[in-house]
């Protein structure tokens, strides 16, 4: 039968056909997509803590002159119009908004004050070796140990998926933890996908 045919069959057996042909398809379209591994996204949780060198963005609405896009400068200070020096570091979003309303009252009437982080740069860990984009990566979710690496681009085709090592640094010196991607991908490793740290450095071996 050529193709031709096969179409106008299908099209003979009017739309119910059709409709049970294009639900069909979009059930393998959907079974496909949640057979892939989750990833980082850029969106930043309400229980965010603002570091040194984060960018904030922070609206006050029908204020535009008080309206600013600050860095958090290293001694975890913003400038805010009005208020001077803020300290912002330490904070969630949600307390630096609090901090701000609520000294922003001696000036304004019911400041309505949104605040919003679009830059990370504080929280970062960096994945390194056989990936395909050595680097830094956000952390501004959680983010454990395949999600960094899918984050560096995946594995380079000479990575040793059985050999990644986790490098912290802590108050008593640098902590170093295996895993073995294989090893959890085939279930015999569970709890081994750890979330990672600010400052730590994933290293997959050739």
């Amino acid at each position: 039968m050529d193709k031709d045919m096969r179409v106008d069959r299908i099209g003979s057996q009017g739309p119910w056909a059709r409709v049970v042909l294009l639900g069909a398809c979009l059930c393998l379209a959907l079974a496909c997509s949640t057979s892939l591994p989750p990833g980082p996204t850029d969106v930043v949780r309400g229980d965010y803590v603002i570091g040194p060198a984060d960018d904030l963005d922070i609206r006050v609405w029908k204020n535009p002159e008080l309206s600013i896009t600050a860095p958090v400068r290293p001694d975890g200070m913003i400038s805010v119009p009005l208020l001077d020096d803020v300290r912002a570091a330490g904070l969630t979003t949600a307390e630096l908004k609090e901090l701000i309303t609520r000294e922003l009252k001696e000036y304004v009437a019911a400041p309505d004050v949104t605040v919003v982080v679009v830059s990370t740069a504080s929280k970062r860990a960096y994945v390194i070796g056989a990936v395909n984009r050595n680097g830094p990566i956000s952390l501004s979710v959680d983010t454990r140990v395949t999600d960094g690496i899918a984050a560096a681009g995946g594995f380079s085709p000479f990575a040793n998926k059985r050999n990644i090592r986790i490098i912290r640094k802590t108050d008593e010196g640098e902590v170093e933890y295996g895993f073995n991607y294989s090893s959890y991908i085939a279930g015999k490793a569970p709890g081994t996908n750890m979330v990672l740290h600010s400052g730590d450095t994933v290293v997959v071996a050739e």
